[in-house]
């Protein structure tokens, strides 16, 4: 599976497929990353001296679009170092995109009473530490001991202050005038410190009143300016100095708004700027689902609390204006300040934490960006787009450095860890982007604030978008064999394939196989669904997936392919929930022959076998067959076929499909601490290895003669460490990838980098051989699937040395 393109700030954006997948077959526990209920709040000092309000309360959210019925559910509460727990039951039911408020026990101080709670409880909370949960039933917890998170029907929990019953690690610790609220969209990445921050006290039921202790944002009547500005806000680091604050009437004039999502809001900016050039005079007010009363060119007066918005876990900051907004107009029509023109230094950015590092705006490009958040930038040179526009979320990226890694049809190619092409900048058209693709000329004019979002980092969220021009790039085809016997395999990932598909996915997937790859002898296909796709239940078979393939294939002038694959055990392959995707062989049998032995399945581990004890002859105990399967290396991932081909007379060929783990857990290149984690790694170095070592066996069983094609989308780069695994470092596979020049190695584009996520490798047994990348949707608006296949031959009368000049590599890929 691909990284997901939507980068939006809307609610579980920033949940990555591969866990949403996890979550799958244990909806009742914490880990289970809630979409609908969570907890969204907790307060423990109500009635204490210095409180505002009376009460302790928990506020629950519900984040899907129908109502949750919580009637047989209860609120329990623990102290930090406790194992007994309190429980409040529920009643009633929580609206869609509504609130729940459980009002606890009260104190003998405080002035402010909460809004009319939804369920009345008597728990005395701590008011520093303590451990809350959402539980799907109404008896207490018991015998979790600090693994509460996981038990059994628990929905939520959320530990805060000095407790190891966490998920993740600890909310922070609260006082008597603070409580914990949870941050921005209220997405739910099971850590309690990244999803929760603290803040004064509000509280919200589910007809929708709020109430916020201490929160005192100014008059309506009174528009005069307060104490602060917008760069005292912003400050002279990545976080704000005020963070946690209220502030009263900051001036600005608005320069865009948001109007659509979860996110809306608006940004504006002060005209009169300070002398320092590390404080940025641009602020985002957000308005959550509230949709601002305001129009570009407003002077306005804001109040509400200074928030620093982690889109998700390792990304960085955005400074905001948050809580309980009040904006008051002073005055329209208003002239905006001057757009910054955007000029990137040469290095993209310092190692180790950038949180708690000296920003340095002329030397690295997340600093100049991060001193330069909220305001308006401008592209005031026509800049080349390095992705494709994608029109559904008007997002598209472009290189301030038009001679940084082009490759030869317009992007950018992404080639070590160390370069990740400081050039890049995304853009998001406020105002609609039409499709264009890779190559194509945006001109100088887009315009903008600067953003910062979860995967594409900071964003030209552009209020005026530069006209577009086509570069005219064309969709790459490959050429016909020179010799009937050489033998074709390609390796495509068709995006979530599923017979419930419009008829239109399988004839433009079926026309790039006949006519892009020219009918390929062996296809390797990744992301096959069963029947019903991403319907949640027990079907597993993909064969009405695959005939309606095949029968699209036919209709545009292709062979009658036949299939082999095996049906996945349900639910524990990852990927879309219900989906059940598999890799699987397509076949000509006019051309090829495919070896079946039987008692392949879900759960058997196929092995290499000697025909006899001396011979040199192999063969697979199954096939087809899957490689360890129960191994821990393929948990909520596809798990690698093992098919047995003759072609070309008798020749043996064992081909392996993969799909490896997606990349979709990662830091992004934005990360707060830099390099990166790449935290999915882990799974793909242990799939690797299991790979390898299935194919060094049959190497060393068949004295180095089996010829072995391993392929598919093995979602890492070819400089990665778990390619270097699998290939050994290039003694048991030959990644051929690395045979193309350096500009050209890549099959999919994601955040402006041409990358590489797909792989073919031959044994060394395979000597006379052509490759290449068709290159037909990564690059282009308008993609039948977001990865680009490949191809390669094994070519005819090559088993010999030193190689006739027809077996040298080559590429068989030309345009269109």
């Amino acid at each position: 599976m691909a990284i997901s393109r939507a980068r939006r700030r809307i609610v579980a954006a920033a949940i990555p497929l591969a866990v949403i997948a996890a979550m799958a077959g244990h909806p009742g526990t914490a880990n289970a990353l809630s979409t609908d209920v969570v907890i969204s709040a907790v307060y423990g000092g109500g009635g204490n001296s210095g409180a505002i309000f009376k009460n302790d309360y928990i506020e629950l959210a519900n984040l899907s679009d129908s109502p949750v019925d919580v009637s047989s559910w209860s609120v329990q509460y623990t102290s930090a170092a406790g194992t007994t727990f309190q429980l409040t039951n529920l009643t009633g039911s929580i609206p869609a995109r509504g609130k729940y408020l459980v009002q606890q026990a009260a104190g003998a101080a405080g002035t402010t009473a909460l809004p009319t709670p939804d369920a009345i409880g008597t728990i005395p909370m701590s008011g520093s530490s303590g451990v809350v949960a959402l539980v799907t039933r109404q008896t207490a917890l018991s015998g979790c001991g600090t693994s509460c998170a996981t038990a059994p029907d628990v929905k939520d929990l959320v530990g805060y202050g000095a407790t190891a019953n966490v998920e993740g690690t600890a909310a922070p610790g609260l006082s008597n005038t603070t409580a914990n609220a949870r941050t921005g969209a209220m997405t739910d990445t099971d850590n309690n410190a990244a999803d929760f921050a603290s803040g004064v006290p509000k509280a919200t039921n589910s007809a929708g009143t709020t109430v916020t202790a201490g929160d005192d944002p100014g008059t309506p009547d009174d528009p005069t300016p307060g104490p602060h500005r917008i760069h005292d806000i912003q400050g002279g680091s990545r976080v704000s100095p005020l963070v946690g604050t209220n502030v009263t009437n900051v001036p600005g004039i608005v320069t865009a708004v948001r109007v659509t999502g979860s996110s809306r809001g608006y940004w504006f900016q002060d005209p009169a700027a300070d002398a320092d050039p590390l404080t940025s005079e641009g602020l985002f007010v957000y308005t959550g689902r509230t949709t601002p009363a305001v129009a570009v060119g407003d002077s306005v007066v804001a109040s509400g609390r200074v928030t620093e918005f982690r889109p998700n876990a390792g990304a960085q900051t955005l400074t905001e204006i948050g809580g309980t907004v009040k904006t008051i107009k002073v005055s329209g029509g208003n002239a905006l300040p001057a757009a910054v023109p955007v000029s990137f230094p040469d290095a993209y950015t310092k190692t180790g934490n950038l949180e708690t590092q000296p920003l340095e705006p002329s030397s690295y490009v997340l600093d100049w960006l991060e001193v330069h958040e909220g305001m308006r930038i401008t592209l005031a040179q026509d800049t080349r787009l390095i992705s494709p526009v994608d029109t559904e979320y008007d997002e598209l990226w472009v290189t301030l450095k038009p001679g940084q890694n082009p490759t030869p049809r317009g992007g950018t190619v992404y080639k070590s860890y160390d370069d990740p092409n400081s050039g890049r900048l995304m853009v998001l058209s406020l105002t609609g982007a039409p499709a264009a693709n890779v190559g194509s000329t945006l001109a100088a004019g887009t315009t903008g604030p600067l953003d910062y979002q979860s995967f594409g980092g900071y964003v030209l969220q552009a209020t005026q978008l530069g006209a577009i021009t086509e570069g005219g790039l064309k969709r790459q085809k490959v050429l016909p064999p020179k010799k009937a016997g050489d033998l074709t395999i390609a390796t495509y990932n068709v995006e979530n394939l599923a017979a419930t598909n419009p008829a239109s996915k399988f004839a433009r997937l079926a026309q790039a196989v006949v006519s892009n790859l020219g009918s390929p002898d062996i296809l390797a296909l990744e992301e096959i669904q069963d029947n019903n796709g991403p319907t949640n239940d027990a079907v597993v078979a993909a064969d009405q997936t695959v005939a309606k393939f095949v029968a699209a294939i036919r209709a545009a002038g292709g062979p009658a392919y036949q299939w082999r694959s095996i049906d996945p055990a349900d639910d524990v392959d990852g990927g879309q929930p219900g989906g059940n995707i598999r890799v699987g062989f397509l076949f000509n049998p006019a051309r090829t022959t495919f070896v079946d032995r039987p008692g392949g399945d879900a759960n058997t581990a196929v092995s290499v076998v000697r025909a006899r004890p001396t011979s040199n002859q192999v063969a697979l105990s199954v096939s087809p067959g899957r490689i360890d399967p129960l191994s821990s290396a393929w948990e909520d991932s596809r798990k690698p076929l093992v098919g047995e081909f003759r072609f070309d007379g008798d020749k043996q060929l064992f081909v392996i499909a993969n799909h490896f783990n997606s990349k979709g857990g990662d830091q992004p290149l934005t990360a707060a601490v830099q390099p990166p984690v790449r935290g999915t790694e882990v799974q793909r170095l242990q799939q690797s290895a299991e790979v390898h070592e299935f194919v060094k066996d049959l190497s060393e069983k068949s004295r180095g003669r089996a010829r072995v094609v391993v392929l598919g989308d093995l979602n890492d780069y070819q400089f990665s460490p778990a390619i270097k695994t699998l290939t050994g470092d290039g003694t048991v596979l030959k990644t051929l990838m690395d045979t193309l020049p350096v500009a050209e190695r890549y099959s999919y584009v994601f955040d402006g980098n041409s990358q590489v996520l797909d792989h073919i490798a031959i044994s060394p047994s395979i000597k006379g051989y052509s490759y290449g990348v068709v290159h037909i949707n990564a690059e282009f608006s308008d993609q039948a699937s977001d990865h680009d296949p490949q191809i390669m031959r094994i070519l005819t009368g090559c088993d010999i040395d030193p190689l006739p000049k027809r077996c040298r590599p080559g590429s068989p890929v030309v345009d269109e």
